[in-house]
């Protein structure tokens, strides 16, 4: 029996940020310093008379406790652990050298470092008197190492020179981390200040100055009046001394935003205080603030652009990185002449292509102004036909259990036609109760697999069915109940969803549902008729997942499709009469046309704009993908 699944994917990988309510920072609307204060007006605790208003509601710093204890859990480097995400002990590369569990290892006293953790203020409460709401501020205070936060003391941030390190009892210098403390190394974009500095590691530098940017803004009608501190120059509007400013403008370009602070900042927007850090939001802003000259210099042009590995499906591209006066923030993806993607990195894997289909790739730089480079060298790859065609268009929910108490589990089967050997790409993340964001992000171990035809079981750690099926178990993305939408991404895109991201309303509550073996691609949009339902804790199909399809004598050779590229009229010819639906999707994944035919027919394709095209040919349960150019 000969299967034909659809190749369809979105062709669009951007930085995701946070979710903003709607009309946020629609006052937002000036340059310099008069942008600034408009920010603080929206961020603030007074009602200043905009449009749309959220106030700054202060839950006092006992609160801080439970915050950290529930959403500064380290669901991004070592997923499913439980463990506070501490940016003096964390190592984004490797294992941690220790980890605290929440509560229990929570403390006010220390010895050594690893002992416990505590709050750190990033910046310290003897510059403001300890007063609130700057000393409850959840923006600007973090779960950090007792004792390397006792290191760090009340000492500025800054570039360490590591030939003057400080040295003190009960800790290493650098910390067990890296993080640093010692004179200012007085070079390049640090120089102007001799004084001790505490560094932290290059993953957390970026969030530690969109911190200090949040509470100049935030307390910018304050912060003159306050005691003196290294960091600060006394004013309102700069508010920063000049080596530290560029020290924060460096490491705000240097480390973008990452997903860890979306999420942080989304949680203590609807989950704890009700005002946003904007500077996550929108990381411009920081430029057009501080630096509101015009940026006019474009970036420096990609080169060595390289396309290789080619899989039936994918593409690998590698180029050398560019160059800019401030700082190249991305690189857009041309497709045979179409921007359809971005990234932030110098590789990248181009998913959701057609099997035997060449490709011609070429890349621009793009800086924070919107500053484009011009056009890399092209490279063109023609894609493999090694019958994953065959499989599915890509992994998909297969198996969800929401059991009483901790039993929860989650089943995803592969059915590509191939082994997945590399899951890296992959994540899933859940939706509360409708909320307009995605948290908890899960990514699966290095070493998981999932076979063609297997399936790969997260459970919860306390789970009691079926734990011989398990493969991986994470509390945080079992955490879910039958109203709480639960995603499947692929290099960020949202592939295949269970539940409705926009409704708190039950869709699978106290119940197992499997996935229909006609099922054969996921979806975006959760669909029940694709669902069998069980009773709660009914395991018996976990750990495996049968798929049967319709059998149809279904092949491109049956259908011809001319002429390709087309300008107007498109020509679809069947060998044979069947109902057969004809859906054309632009590079972002958007369906733009959509006609369902019973005989050779024509199509219209005069309103579409120049550039590629997906189109997918279904009938039945079986359904083929195919590039479609408009001239």
């Amino acid at each position: 029996m000969k299967h034909f699944y659809t190749l369809l994917l979105t062709l669009i990988v951007t930085t995701t940020f946070a979710q903003v309510p709607t009309g946020y920072y629609d006052s937002a609307t000036g340059t310099g310093f008069t942008l600034k204060t408009q920010l603080k007006e929206i961020i603030d605790n007074v009602n200043d008379g905009l449009d749309t208003e959220y106030l700054h509601d202060d839950q006092g710093y006992d609160a801080m406790d439970a915050f950290i204890a529930n959403y500064d859990i380290d669901n991004y480097y070592e997923t499913g652990s439980n463990t506070i995400l501490d940016p003096y002990s964390e190592s984004p590369s490797g294992a941690d050298p220790y980890n605290f569990t929440p509560v229990t290892q929570e403390c006010g006293e220390y010895d050594e470092e690893g002992d416990c953790y505590n709050k750190e203020h990033v910046i310290p409460q003897s510059v403001f008197n300890r007063q609130i709401p700057m000393r409850s501020d959840a923006h600007s205070l973090l779960p950090t190492d007792g004792r390397v936060n006792g290191f760090r003391s009340n000492y500025p941030f800054g570039v360490v020179n590591n030939s003057q390190l400080v040295s003190q009892t009960g800790i290493s210098n650098p910390t067990q981390n890296g993080s640093k403390l010692g004179n200012n190394l007085n070079s390049g974009y640090s120089a102007g200040y001799t004084g001790i500095v505490f560094e932290p590691i290059d993953e957390f530098k970026g969030d530690i100055a969109r911190i200090y940017f949040y509470f100049a803004t935030r307390y910018e009608d304050q912060i003159s009046n306050w005691g003196s501190y290294a960091m600060f120059n006394g004013t309102s509007n700069t508010v920063f001394e000049n080596t530290f400013l560029n020290i924060l403008l460096e490491w705000h370009n240097m480390d973008p935003v990452s997903q860890k602070e979306i999420d942080r900042n989304n949680d203590i927007f609807y989950n704890h205080q009700d005002n946003r850090n904007p500077f996550i939001d929108h990381p411009e802003y920081v430029t057009l603030i501080w630096n509101p000259t015009p940026d006019n210099e474009v970036p420096s042009t990609p080169t060595n652009l390289v396309a290789s590995n080619p899989s039936d499906n994918s593409i690998d591209l590698s180029w050398n990185a560019s160059t800019d006066n401030i700082a190249v923030v991305s690189y857009d993806i041309y497709i045979d002449g179409v921007n359809s993607l971005n990234t932030t990195s110098t590789s990248f894997t181009v998913p959701g292509l057609s099997s035997n289909t060449e490709y011609c790739f070429t890349i621009k730089a793009k800086d924070a102004a919107g500053n484009e480079s011009s056009f890399s060298n092209q490279a063109c790859e023609t894609t493999t036909d090694n019958g994953s065609s065959e499989g599915g268009v890509d992994l998909f929910f297969s198996e969800y259990i929401e059991g009483s108490g901790t039993n929860k589990a989650l089943e995803i089967a592969n059915f590509t036609g191939s082994n997945i050997t590399d899951l890296s790409a992959y994540t899933l993340k859940i939706s509360f109760n409708g909320n307009a964001s995605w948290t908890n992000v899960y990514s699966f171990p290095s070493n998981a697999i999932i076979n063609n035809e297997d399936v790969y079981v997260i459970a919860n750690g306390s789970s009691t069915v079926c734990t011989s099926e398990y493969d991986d178990l994470n509390n945080s993305i079992t955490s879910f109940n039958g109203n709480d939408a639960i995603g499947l991404f692929k290099n960020d895109v949202l592939i295949d969803i269970l539940g409705d991201f926009n409704s708190d309303a039950d869709y699978a509550k106290d119940i197992t549902l499997v996935r229909k073996p006609t099922v054969s691609e996921p979806t975006t949009t959760f669909n029940i008729a694709e669902w069998d339902s069980f009773p709660q804790n009914d395991c018996t199909d976990l750990g495996d997942h049968t798929q049967t399809l319709s059998t149809i004598d279904f092949n491109i050779a049956n259908i011809g499709i001319y002429p390709n590229p087309v300008k107007n009229i498109l020509n679809i010819k069947l060998a044979n009469q069947q109902e057969t639906q004809i859906d054309i999707f632009n590079v972002l994944g958007k369906k733009v046309l959509s006609k369902t035919i019973y005989n050779s027919s024509t199509i219209n394709t005069q309103e579409l704009t120049s550039g590629i095209y997906i189109m997918k040919i279904k009938q039945g349960n079986a359904s083929i993908s195919k590039k479609l150019i408009k001239k």
